[in-house]
């Protein structure tokens, strides 16, 4: 397997019989191979091979077709769909075939993408400063680190051995290169002398190679309270945001995707609608990141493939995506992958399956769906990168599910339900309440909540797990109650239910409830998040043996300084353990207040 991009001579070597919008077959084609790069057309519209049956091949095309038919030229290239690695990633936003929108936008000299065009992913011209990290005569083995560029002021940028050399440092030189510049030569043990520019190639469809998987133990903190605290997703950990439209999905991911403690931020816009894609790509270069204060693009890369692109490059844009995030994975950073939305993903495999008569599965969907749903997941992880030095980079997927009317039983959702460990529920209900994020605390789950125990006793407070179990049976006996409410009233329920309901209401709008677009409320560290929490169930946990005094009056309790200072003590950005305790101990003394 090659990383570095092939020269062959493009020769024309089929001629196209049939198009079928965005699939196209040609004759001729024998020697081509599966997943090939061509050319299509005197236009040099660039396609992929995805099918082959002797001297006829399926070339799907990732620009528009019309205007093209049978007799026209098809151009094989010999080389495989890959992206381009090298420093000047970041900050760039791609198409979803690794094609710099400013500079398309620039030879387009319009806003409309024009066919045939291409450009470079990375500026071939532009020189780094790179600083070797090895001397001539030492051993090198796959994915050791051989210098560093600064890419940007926050990320420093590792070039690493190709995956398939190995052998002796003949020559390395430092100084100001371009990303094609020789800057190594290695002799492999055969005798083999490789050249080894900072540019270097690697198929989309193809997981980077690793060590092996490490067993996750840390959350990815993202400032979110309902997330961090209730519904955590590991670094290195795959979760889901399935939701009906208008639920919150993209907020959601965009808010992670700000305030995320991951060091490089990979956002996939996959046939998202332009509206909500421009607001991406207008917000993110003006955003500052609270864990750097420098602009967030200067960690970030965007791949924009809206939905009136064409539908096959939608469908290799998450690959594009999530092979630009394992490069920089395997540097030893971690790395956080917004795909939104992989519905739309699977909607145009279903479209290239149907157009390749295909025999369809559930609602029209390939056979296939649910593996290729699990291959893209599994790229996710904890890892031990190749490489002598031992070191560990995760890379946390995150993919908004998109169900046709919110319904969770469709294929998509279950294909992505089964290889996910984080589930996070958007309710349509909840956001007709204004209630966001609208992730529905009975519906949602973590299966990582187990591996976080020690992380949350040494790093946050003791009993961190045990105050969480106790405001989730709040809020689920709240749900049982208001169905008994529903029915006889609230005069039916005694003090201690009522107590109940009144904890998990104050639990609801003073935790669970987040702005994501008010700066000071956007982001609550663990520490806060516990503090807080800590605060709302301390008025069960001291209230439950007060309020069954037979005289109790339950319009007392809500009339407690404390039980209308709780909003006060949220919105309070610089409250420190001290002052949670403060205000505890303030609501045992409300509570004896009652008593006496």
């Amino acid at each position: 397997m090659s990383t570095e991009k092939d020269t062959q001579t493009v020769t024309n070597t089929g001629e196209i019989t049939r198009v079928t919008g965005p699939l196209v077959r040609a004759r001729g084609m024998s020697e081509a191979k599966l997943y090939e790069v061509v050319q299509v057309s005197a236009d040099r519209l660039l396609g992929e091979v995805i099918e082959l049956h002797g001297d006829e091949a399926a070339i799907q095309v990732y620009e528009e077709t019309a205007g093209i038919g049978p007799g026209d030229p098809v151009y094989r290239t010999g080389r495989t769909m890959s992206v381009a690695l090298a420093p000047g990633l970041l900050e760039s936003i791609y198409d979803g075939v690794q094609r710099p929108l400013k500079l398309i936008e620039s030879a387009s000299n319009s806003c409309f993408i024009k066919r045939g065009i291409d450009a470079d992913p990375v500026d071939m011209s532009k020189q780094w400063a790179f600083k070797p990290v090895v001397k001539v005569g030492a051993t090198v083995e796959p994915g050791d680190v051989l210098g560093e560029v600064q890419e940007t002021s926050v990320i420093n940028h590792k070039v690493m051995v190709p995956p398939d050399i190995a052998g002796t440092v003949e020559s390395i030189e430092s100084g100001d290169k371009t990303v094609t510049e020789t800057i190594a030569t290695i002799k492999a043990a055969d005798g083999t002398v490789h050249d080894v520019a900072m540019l270097q190639y690697w198929p989309i469809r193809t997981a980077r190679p690793k060590k092996n998987k490490v067993f996750p133990t840390e959350p990815l903190r993202t400032g979110g309270r309902s997330i961090d605290t209730f519904f955590p997703i590991a670094k290195g950990g795959a979760g889901s945001i399935p939701g009906p439209f208008g639920a919150g999905k993209t907020v959601t991911q965009q808010s992670i995707s700000k305030f995320c403690d991951a060091e490089v931020i990979v956002y996939v816009g996959c046939g998202e609608r332009g509206n909500e894609m421009t607001e991406v790509l207008s917000e993110f270069p003006h955003l500052v990141d609270p864990n750097t204060g420098e602009s967030l693009m200067k960690r970030t890369i965007l791949v924009a493939n809206t939905s009136n692109m064409p539908v096959a490059a939608r469908e290799a844009s998450v690959y594009t995506g999530i092979t630009l995030a394992e490069y920089y994975r395997d540097m030893g950073y971690n790395v956080a992958l917004m795909a939104d939305s992989t519905s739309r993903w699977a909607e145009a495999m279903r479209e290239i399956s149907g157009r390749l008569e295909e025999m369809p599965g559930e609602e029209g969907y390939p056979a296939y769906l649910s593996s290729r749903t699990a291959e893209f997941y599994e790229r996710a992880g904890i890892v031990k990168t190749l490489g002598s030095d031992d070191r560990i980079g995760s890379l946390t997927v995150i993919g908004a599910v998109s169900p046709p009317g919110g319904d969770l039983s469709e294929p998509v959702s279950q294909a992505t339900l089964r290889v996910t460990k984080t589930f996070w529920a958007l309710d349509a209900d909840l956001a007709y309440k204004k209630h966001f994020p609208s992730i529905n605390w009975l519906n949602s789950y973590s299966l990582y909540v187990e591996n976080f125990g020690d992380f949350w006793r040494d790093q946050v407070a003791p009993d961190f797990a045990e105050v969480r179990r106790a405001a989730m049976e709040l809020l689920e006996k709240e749900s049982k109650l208001m169905e008994i409410v529903r029915l006889v009233g609230m005069e039916s329920l005694s003090n201690t239910d009522k107590l109940v309901l009144e904890v998990a209401r104050m639990i609801r709008e003073d935790f669970l409830f987040q702005d994501a677009f008010d700066p000071e409320d956007a982001f609550t560290p663990l520490d806060r998040q516990y503090g807080l929490l800590k605060s709302l169930v301390t008025f069960y946990t001291e209230g439950e043996e007060v309020v069954t005094n037979p005289e109790f009056d339950f319009a007392d309790f809500k009339k407690m300084p404390t039980v209308g200072e709780t909003t006060a003590l949220k919105n309070n950005i610089t409250a420190t353990a001290e002052d949670y305790q403060t205000f505890q101990d303030r609501i045992r003394s409300d509570l004896q207040a009652l008593v006496k």
